[in-house]
């Protein structure tokens, strides 16, 4: 016969070493902007998915896709040149 068991030391066993690095977190952090940045043109283009965009779901997402590439360039030219201990970015 065989028998149902957990396998808690698998579920667990990976807790320690799965947490982000600090320097993870900073790579987060500032690309924070634009990852923002894209949820909101994420957040304009969803709402046209079911209808025809109006005039102002147009500029809603050309004002988006703007902000987007705004951020981008700005992150380009924060992390330019940048060394990030670790590895990370």
């Amino acid at each position: 016969m065989s028998h149902i068991v957990t396998v808690q030391d698998a579920v667990t066993a990976f807790a320690d070493f799965m947490e982000p690095t600090a320097a993870e977190l900073d790579a987060i952090e500032l690309e924070m902007p634009v990852i923002l940045a894209d949820v909101d043109l994420l957040d304009a283009q969803i709402i046209t998915l079911d209808r025809t965009p109006s005039e102002l779901d147009t500029r809603r997402i050309r004002r988006a896709r703007r902000r987007v590439l705004t951020e981008r360039a700005a992150l380009a030219n924060r992390t330019a040149g940048r060394v990030v201990p670790g590895g990370v970015a």
